[in-house]
């Protein structure tokens, strides 16, 4: 079965015991992780919990199908429901998925499996959306506006609450990566101590200094001509599982400022009251880079390189070129353009 988007949070509050085993999968890994975790504490409150809860890699699962049937008909030593979950699912699994489905044990203990990024040809996903008890469900990059409300509930969790201009900026600067962004937040509800309301000035010091800028680092390296820490910086993203769209997405926000301040500029404010002027606020480091930036890249160029990104998200959904490679053409390609002005 798949499952509509509007649908998907209310199954992993309360998902219907009549599924079994659940799919995740897509480019943003640290959504697939979060949401694997919140259907896992629906079957047991402490994940690792070792009468309880099993955890296999999708190698295994090819390698020994017999095991994961094993698993999913053991009864729980201390009781309860048993969670499996299966991590780094790929399409050499599905027979191992198929045999599971076709003569499911009984029981109610729930299969949780993790994968990348399948395309609509991958065994293992139509697999499971033509499955009557299993359930794919897409961990696609969040938007900002979805991120922003996932971060204000994890706030009012910890009794915090956040200015609107405090709760953009976090929107803004973490989107990308769920996981990355729920440490982070976890992180500020500790800076706040006995604060109970979070200012655009506390999620500045407190989130801008750390994932937004590694994350950011690549795209900022491109827009100025910075071949070195473009290669360094994309290389280590790429090594932590960071979704090329998400950080093809980022770049598409950064150059988007840059022609918001191109904007302001053609109607009469210098570069820095353009910069100034910008909602979010620039954190105050960056400032200066962004206010070189904007003169370096004039609005016919900044469009060009808007066109380039969005084409080459287009590209990572259409081909079957590998994400990785789409990203980081693209970003040398505006490395080279930054470099000649």
């Amino acid at each position: 079965m798949k499952l509509q988007p509007k649908a998907i949070d209310g199954f992993l509050r309360s998902p219907d015991p009549k599924i079994r085993a659940v799919l995740l999968y897509g480019p943003d890994t640290g959504l697939v992780r979060d949401r694997a975790m919140t259907l896992g504490r629906t079957v047991v409150s402490d994940l690792s919990d070792p009468f309880r809860v099993t955890e296999m890699l999708g190698r295994a699962v090819a390698d020994d199908p017999a095991r994961l049937a094993d698993e999913v008909a053991a009864i729980a030593f201390t009781g309860g429901r048993r969670l499996i979950r299966v991590r780094e699912a790929e399409d050499n699994s599905t027979a191992a998925f198929t045999a599971l489905l076709g003569g499911m044990p009984p029981g109610d203990s729930l299969v949780v499996v993790e994968a990348g990024d399948l395309s609509n040809r991958s065994k293992l996903r139509t697999l499971f959306e033509g499955a009557d008890g299993a359930v794919a469900i897409p961990c696609y990059v969040e938007e900002e506006a979805s991120l922003g409300r996932v971060i204000a509930d994890i706030l009012h969790g910890h009794g915090l609450t956040a200015d609107p201009d405090a709760l953009t900026f976090l929107a803004g600067n973490l989107v990308g990566d769920r996981m990355v962004a729920r440490g982070e937040v976890e992180k500020l509800a500790l800076y706040m101590g006995g604060e109970k309301r979070v200012r655009l000035e506390d999620a500045q010091a407190c989130v801008g200094d750390s994932a937004a800028l590694s994350m950011d680092e690549p795209i900022w390296a491109a827009a100025e001509g910075d071949f070195a820490t473009l290669d360094r910086s994309l290389a280590r993203l790429f090594a932590e599982g960071m979704a090329s769209v998400a950080i093809l997405r980022g770049a598409q926000r950064h150059f988007q400022r840059l022609q918001l301040i191109g904007g302001h500029v053609a109607a009469g404010k210098s570069v820095d009251a353009a910069v100034e002027s910008l909602r979010p606020p620039v954190f105050f480091k960056l400032k200066p880079r962004l206010t070189s930036q904007a003169r370096r890249w004039p609005p016919p160029a900044v469009r060009q390189a808007l066109d380039r990104l969005v084409e080459a998200e287009a590209d990572c959904k259409r081909t079957n070129m590998p994400d990785q490679t789409i990203c980081a053409r693209v970003l040398f390609q505006l490395a080279s353009l930054a470099a000649r002005r």
